[in-house]
């Protein structure tokens, strides 16, 4: 049996760029959410990238098309790769959603955890 990883309802996420340099952060745990998410302006001041793809995205503001990003991110010491959809979170407070498609690799939220930003 593979063990968990215990994560909170938002968690401090560090986001690889460049060569050896990391953005660290706090990030929204969102189980609702199929994709993993980062903001655009975010996203360009690291000069994340490329677009690899696009993808349909429904949400509370409607439906959208948004351009798809590989970003490498790391969470309780945990290193993943994964994709992420570009959008503006700039009236949100997190940059940075984490979706399924980062929960099912043996996360495990505990909605009673919550790292203060």
């Amino acid at each position: 049996m593979v063990e968990k990883t215990i994560i909170g309802a938002s968690e401090k996420i560090k986001i690889f760029h460049g060569e050896d340099k990391i953005k660290e952060l706090v990030g929204k745990i969102d189980t609702g959410a199929t994709k993993s998410s980062i903001d655009i302006n975010l996203a360009s001041e690291l000069k994340l990238g490329p677009i690899t793809n696009t993808k349909v995205v429904k949400s509370a503001s409607g439906v959208a098309l948004r351009p798809i990003i590989m970003v490498t991110v790391e969470i309780q010491g945990r290193k993943i790769t994964e994709e992420f959809t570009l959008a503006n979170r700039g009236n949100l407070k997190y940059p940075i959603l984490i979706g399924l498609n980062i929960l099912k690799k043996n996360f495990m939220v505990d909605p009673q955890i919550n790292c203060e930003q």
